[in-house]
């Protein structure tokens, strides 16, 4: 390795490069899918490989899945940079030396994987049941070592296991066909595998399922909607807080632009992105640019007071970095991303915002959507919705869509419960797949509300 970074130094100094960086990376991952007790798919991998960067101005890079061809890629990454010089800024900062590593209970390598897939088919036989037409299961461990250097001198070690596992069922009868899931993950070992209890969430998929069979279509207008904790994280992620990443910001994709410091919710309504949380999906030590993780407040009290940067939006917007440069992988390049995103909790029971509402629904769950960061415009699906009608909880509705401006529903909000959940592991997807959570808080707001085609 010494031999590597003084090779790095003299190319540097041969190309005029004045800041790079280096991130040597193995990925140990298992990865188990079935459906309908037909084992789709079981692969054990390990990966190994070097992203290089190099700032000049403009950047370069260049990666290699061959340890062998290191000194190419860092050569390659510095011609680009030299070639492509601009005018960009980038915060350096101070240079750091650490070892970090996230310490699950019982690692997942530890673990044969006949025993995952004896986790996998008892999940699949779980959901066998009458009506059920289609059941499948997916199971997937990793853990991440990645050692950075950059030219400040930086030495970084981190190492981070995630392990994740998804399930659903299928229902057929009267009403069609419709589907129902659950998911587990986090920054952890097998130990989040043994505190789930599969019975009874096959159950409830299965449960789920069946009774989207019998549920009515949704009325349509605008109406006070309870989201739940899920919904509420979903709407957050991608309505605010991909409007609030700083590249956004910089390529003038933002309806959030120029907006520090400004009123933009009500009171009460502070929004964070957290990788320090310990234990969830979207955590990590240190981003892909050697900056410490940091909780970042994105909404404090209803005003905006912060956007997600890496080393260059920083330094373009006069900001400090606060951690949010990440990568899928050592062969791509850094960008803007969040982690762990969610509202922070209030003071209203559920049964309380239940009764506020006249004439509304409650939405539960995510079925994705569409979101336009520069209009501030979405539209999102719920798994499912009941109707409530004079502060009662009523009939079930399958197929519902929620639409509007995020800063009208933002502004809209009227409660904000007291129960706080962020255990939505996902992968969000942005050029790049990184893995996140969300969550929050029941939200009582008003939104256009419609069925799903």
């Amino acid at each position: 390795m010494e031999t590597l970074l003084r090779r790095a130094e003299e190319l540097a100094r041969r190309y005029g490069i004045p800041y790079y960086e280096l991130r040597i990376t193995r990925v140990t991952a298992s990865h188990l899918a079935m459906e309908n007790g037909q084992l789709q798919d079981l692969s054990l991998n390990t990966e190994i490989g070097i992203g290089v960067r190099a700032f000049n101005g403009a950047w370069g890079f260049s990666s290699a899945n061959d340890m062998s061809r290191a000194e190419k890629a860092i050569e390659t990454a510095m011609k680009i940079a030299k070639l492509s010089r601009g005018s960009s800024r980038i915060h350096l900062g101070d240079p750091v030396v650490d070892r970090a590593e996230i310490r699950p209970k019982k690692s997942a390598l530890d673990v044969d994987v006949e025993d995952k897939l004896a986790l996998v088919k008892e999940v699949d036989a779980l959901l066998r049941g009458r009506g059920i037409s289609n059941r499948s299961v997916s199971y997937g461990d990793g853990i991440k070592e990645q050692l950075y250097f950059n030219s400040l001198g930086s030495e970084i070690e981190t190492v981070v296991p995630r392990i994740r596992i998804r399930f659903s069922a299928t229902a057929r009868g009267e009403g069609g066909m419709q589907h129902y899931w659950r998911y587990f993950g986090g920054t952890a070992g097998w130990e989040l595998v043994e505190g789930i209890d599969f019975e009874y969430w096959a159950d409830f998929v299965k449960g789920m399922a069946l009774s989207l069979l019998k549920a009515k279509a949704p009325p349509a207008g605008r109406f006070d909607v309870i989201t739940d904790p899920e919904l509420t994280g979903v709407l957050i992620h991608e309505a605010l807080g991909h409007a609030v990443e700083a590249d956004s910001v910089k390529n003038g994709d933002s309806i959030l632009a120029g907006k520090l410091g400004e009123k933009i919710a009500v009171d009460g309504l502070t929004v964070v992105d957290d990788p320090t949380m310990p234990g969830r999906f979207g955590s990590y030590i240190y981003d892909d640019e050697g900056v410490r993780a940091k909780r970042v407040e994105l909404i404090r009290d209803g005003v905006l007071v912060s956007y997600l940067n890496d080393r260059e939006t920083s330094a373009l917007l006069g900001l400090e970095p606060n951690g949010h440069g990440r990568a899928q992988s050592y062969s791509h390049q850094p960008l803007v991303r969040m982690s762990n995103t969610y509202v922070e909790p209030g003071d209203w029971s559920f049964e309380e915002m239940v009764e506020e509402v006249r004439n509304g629904l409650y939405m539960v769950g995510d079925r994705g959507g569409q979101v336009d960061t520069a209009s501030g415009t979405f539209t999102f699906g719920a798994a499912f919705g009941y109707i409530i009608k004079d502060g009662e909880i009523g009939e079930m509705v399958r197929d519902v869509a929620m639409s509007g401006r995020i800063l009208d529903v933002l502004r809209s909000v009227r409660a904000i419960g007291k129960e706080l959940k962020v255990e939505f592991p996902g992968y969000c997807g942005k050029g790049q797949i990184v893995p996140v959570d969300d969550g929050g808080p029941h939200l009582l707001t008003r939104a256009l509300v419609g069925g799903l085609r």
